[in-house]
This record gives structure tokens, C-alpha cells and sequence, in this order.
């Protein structure tokens, strides 16, 4: 067990026999991909946006996860 244990630490997956997993379809192979983006212009207060910026990159990611808080909660 310990020797196992040890393999399994350090991401030693080399004895691991992955000939029974079958192949992945086309079609689920799309469900794993992202939607596509749609770049928009938007105008926001200058308050809004630093507030957004303040927290680093990624601030038009973060526009999307809180458009999309407020899109679920509203369906």
C-alpha cells in the first residue's frame, strides 16, 4: 500500500491500463466546449469600472460572471 501510495503522490500513472476506456464521441466531445463570446462595447460608470478593475485582469470576465449571477437568478 505504501508503495502505491507513494506512485499515487508523486502523479505516477505510468502502470495505469487506459485501454478499456472507450473513446469520447464527437458529440460529447462538444458539450465540453465553451459558448462562444460576443465582444460588445458597453459604457459603465467610471466608479463601476474601478471598482472592477481594482481586484486585476480579467475585470470584462468578471462583467460576465456577474451578468450571468443575475441572468440565473432572474429565470
Amino acid at each position: 500500500m505504501r508503495r502505491i501510495a507513494t506512485r499515487q503522490a508523486a502523479g505516477d500513472d505510468s502502470r495505469i491500463n487506459h485501454m478499456d476506456i472507450p473513446a469520447l464521441t464527437d458529440e460529447q466531445l462538444t458539450r465540453f466546449r465553451r459558448t462562444p463570446k460576443v465582444l460588445i462595447a458597453a459604457r459603465v460608470d467610471r466608479e463601476v469600472y474601478d471598482w472592477l478593475r481594482q481586484y486585476g485582469e480579467g475585470y470584462s470576465t468578471r462583467v460576465n460572471h456577474i451578468l450571468r449571477a443575475v441572468m440565473a437568478r432572474a429565470r
